[in-house]
């Protein structure tokens, strides 16, 4: 199949960084792309004013692009923080004020696809108590998504970037994906396959995919190491996205890589191949 093949939308909050905000989706599609995804845009507040919310809906239509995965509200990201579902006081209580607030602006732009970051584990609190916490705002987030028509993400990262992040394995994100629609009864609850975090956790993609293609709702790739653009390291990503594509997944593939130069880092992706089909 190959690259050709595959629909791919950029990640708006690690490429073109340079860029304000609502410039960042007429850039992508100068590039062409007409697919884009962003962590929580306003890392200061989880309630940004409607008018910051308006203006983010009309950069996107005015750029042709479509929005096809965002964050909740996840702390500071980029920062120290990994998520805010898991954190007792103040951070739960923010992510929870993010919720309907983000599935209904994900409803307004067509979005199908809400990222929910699990949180770090915190000093002197029981990991036990903070699983307690964050099943129960996970199960607030799926119902909310379903409101809207979207999935819930659960994403893993990787343990040498997010030492305190307990999700550092597939199979620690399809155990919470599984309890939250064990929870829901509803089944939006899906797993977020990030091929570079995988690959920094030594995990055998070639049998994470194997093994849970069929609970996957989103893709996101960046090479290893540098977390640079494919080809930049030596992850076999073609090689895995056609893999991929044969287990049955048919979603969007995020661009979620560091580069300089944005626009040149898409060299290995011919002009062509780059509007969402």
């Amino acid at each position: 199949m190959g690259y050709t093949d595959q629909r791919f939308d950029v990640n708006l909050s690690i490429l073109y960084t340079e860029l304000p905000l609502l410039e960042r989706p007429a850039a992508a599609a100068a590039a062409g792309f007409t697919a884009v995804e962003l962590w929580w845009p306003w890392i200061e507040t989880p309630t940004p004013d409607q008018s910051e919310l308006d203006a983010l809906k009309e950069a996107l239509e005015d750029a042709g692009t479509q929005l096809v995965g965002l964050n909740f509200y996840a702390g500071q990201l980029p920062g120290p923080d990994r998520g805010a579902l898991s954190v007792p006081g103040e951070e739960s209580d923010r992510f929870r004020a993010n919720i309907d607030l983000a599935a209904d602006f994900a409803q307004s732009v067509g979005c199908k696809a809400l990222n929910a970051l699990y949180g770090n584990r915190v000093e002197g609190v029981d990991p036990t108590a903070q699983d307690e916490l964050a099943l129960e705002n996970l199960v607030l987030a799926a119902r909310a998504a379903d409101r809207v028509g979207a999935v819930l993400l659960i994403e893993t990262l990787n343990k040498p970037e997010s030492p305190l992040y307990p999700l550092v394995s597939a199979e620690a994100a399809i155990e919470v994906v599984d309890k939250v629609n064990a929870a829901t009864g509803l089944g939006n609850a899906k797993f977020l396959l990030d091929l570079y975090h995988l690959a920094m956790n030594d995990e055998d993609l070639h049998a994470v995919i194997t093994k849970y293609a069929d609970k996957t709702g989103h893709v996101q790739i960046a090479d290893k190491p540098g977390r640079g653009a494919p080809g930049t390291g030596g992850l076999p990503l073609e090689e895995l996205l056609d893999q991929l594509a044969q287990a049955g997944y048919e979603g969007y593939i995020g661009l979620e890589y560091k580069a300089a130069d944005a626009t040149a880092s898409f060299a290995w992706l011919p002009t062509e191949a780059r509007a969402a089909k």
